[in-house]
């Protein structure tokens, strides 16, 4: 589930040694369950973000929606993003469906640059790709403005 997190901390050591100055974001190392539909989240949860007080919103996007996972007929499962309410700024993105584990990474560059859901809601995606449903929940995050539903 975490290997990638253990080849991140192989890589800091190494530049440690070599005199560099590492870093590793813990809060974006994202869990990966390989499954059938695979299971992803990055960042904070609902719950978490609620317990600490945090005013936020939230977009989900069902695979069922989605032009690719039809095509293939891969359809479980859906994409949930959680924004700032105030600044939009994505704070979590939890997924479960189809090629999770291939398509997470968008959602962890997106936070780590402190991108809002309106940015990536803005941004050019292939259609029909597993990717855009990323895109559709952050569009949903936004106002409700889910293009494909």
């Amino acid at each position: 589930m975490l290997a990638h997190k253990a080849s991140e901390e192989g890589v800091f050591v190494a530049e440690r040694i070599a005199g560099q100055k590492p870093h590793i974001n813990y809060s974006l190392i994202p869990n990966i369950v390989y499954t059938q539909p695979e299971v992803a989240g990055v960042g904070l949860t609902e719950e978490e973000l609620k317990e600490a007080g945090r005013a936020i919103k939230t977009g989900t996007f069902p695979f069922k929606a989605n032009a690719r996972a039809k095509i293939s007929m891969d359809t479980d499962g859906f994409i949930k993003v959680i924004a700032d309410k105030e600044t939009d700024e994505i704070l979590g993105v939890h997924m479960i469906g189809p090629r999770i584990a291939d398509s997470y990474t968008e959602a962890v560059v997106a936070m780590e640059f402190r991108a809002a859901a309106e940015d990536i809601a803005r941004m050019s995606h292939g259609h029909p790709t597993f990717s855009e449903t990323f895109k559709e929940a952050c569009l949903a995050a936004t106002e409700d403005r889910a293009l494909h539903i």
